[in-house]
């Protein structure tokens, strides 16, 4: 009897999760501005509800979005983060399996990476060279990390049944416990007044050109951008994507055409392990230089699930949503220095866009009713 339940209720999970799925294109597209636009207003009649100026909000927005190339930067910084964050849940939920464990993957990915640098530089000269090399370095550790870290949860719900939901969620806090003790204690900086590793040396960082930022380059963008491309190559052309999806959505369908469907679900979560190690990799090179308490490094992994949700789980679609939560972010330390308004407008803000989201179906019922959808099947 419980089986049937759990069964009842993961098919209620799996028909949510794909409902964006079902929409054409341009009903997704309309579906995000639409969540998007209508989170915005909401947003702002609260704003003027608790006492504050909308427009002045909004135009803090957009300033803290987009109005200055430091401005711009630091949108991008965010982007960057969310974007390959977003893909890693994007691959897992594409394929019918729900990682929720990417925050604990970025952190693992990340805390490896400052890790095998720190203990790798020592043995290899200082230079340019060296530097390309130990990033290198530093970036496959990080990617094995993560894809092994969400390995075990895919390894736990192919042969043993166990819900993923649950076990992704737990090892999260298991990572931000653990490489919380391992920063405090064996790996931490004892010169340091704050809680953190040995800083990457000086000759490993990439190169700030484009932006005069020292926490942006445009070698992670680009990085970001060649992931996105090859994540939905992988999804889309090959068949391994296919029987990816095939393996998450219709098992027996997929173990009747001889696809090993258990070992399949194993793949998907390693994958979208080794994009969020990925995410945290950048995010130590790139932007940290060093590796803190992941407690108060951010919560891209769990809001990429709302970038996600947001692109209906597509890579490409993962770009624009990345771009619009990095500009939220962004606005949201620009309107936390400059305006007396609340930051956690900015979160209850995202919040909307996600609800709404997640309720396509009202906004094709709206379409239908205003003569602007189609037709009633």
């Amino acid at each position: 009897m419980t089986d049937d339940r759990e069964g009842r209720v993961r098919a209620m999970v799996d028909r949510a999760a794909s409902r964006m799925l079902d929409a054409t294109v341009l009903e997704r597209i309309g579906i995000a501005i639409a969540s998007t636009l209508l989170a915005l207003l909401i947003g702002l009649g609260i704003v003027a509800a608790a006492g504050h100026n909308p427009f002045r909000f909004a135009y803090q927005l957009i300033v803290g979005s987009f109005g200055s190339e430091r401005a711009v930067a630091r949108t991008l910084r965010y982007s960057v983060l969310f974007v390959l964050a977003g893909v890693a849940v994007a691959v897992a939920f594409r394929a019918g399996v729900f990682n929720i464990g990417v925050q604990g993957q970025f952190v693992v990915g990340g805390f490896a990476t400052v890790v095998t640098i720190v203990r790798v530089a020592p043995h290899l000269p200082n230079g340019t060279g060296s530097g390309i090399v130990l990033m290198l370095i530093g970036t496959i550790a990080a990617i094995v990390a993560g894809g092994l870290y969400a390995a075990l949860p895919g390894v736990l719900k192919a042969y043993s049944g166990a819900n993923e939901i649950i076990t992704t969620i737990m090892l999260n806090f298991i990572a931000i416990g653990a490489v919380g003790w391992l920063v405090a204690g064996r790996f931490g900086d004892p010169e340091a007044t704050a809680t953190r590793t040995e800083r990457l040396p000086e000759h490993v960082e990439l190169p700030s050109v484009v932006f005069d930022d020292p926490n942006l380059s445009i070698v992670g963008i680009l990085l970001t951008v060649a992931v996105v491309v090859l994540v939905a190559a992988v999804m889309a052309r090959t068949s391994f994507g296919y029987d990816m999806v095939t393996s998450g959505y219709q098992e027996t369908a997929a173990t009747y055409s001889g696809v090993d469907a258990r070992r399949m679900i194993v793949s998907t979560m390693t994958l979208s392990g080794m994009v969020a190690g990925l995410g945290g990799a950048v995010f130590a090179i790139m932007i940290q230089g060093y590796f803190t308490d992941p407690s108060g490094i951010g919560n891209y992994g769990f809001d990429a699930i709302a970038v996600s949700l947001l692109a209906a789980n597509n890579p490409v679609g993962v770009v624009p949503a990345g771009l619009l939560f990095g500009g939220l972010e962004s606005a949201g330390s620009h309107i936390q220095i400059n305006s007396d308004v609340p930051v956690q407008l900015i979160d209850g803000i995202v919040g909307l866009v996600v609800l709404f989201v997640a309720v396509p179906e009202l906004f094709r019922i709206v379409a239908r009713r205003t003569g602007l959808g189609g037709d009633d099947e």
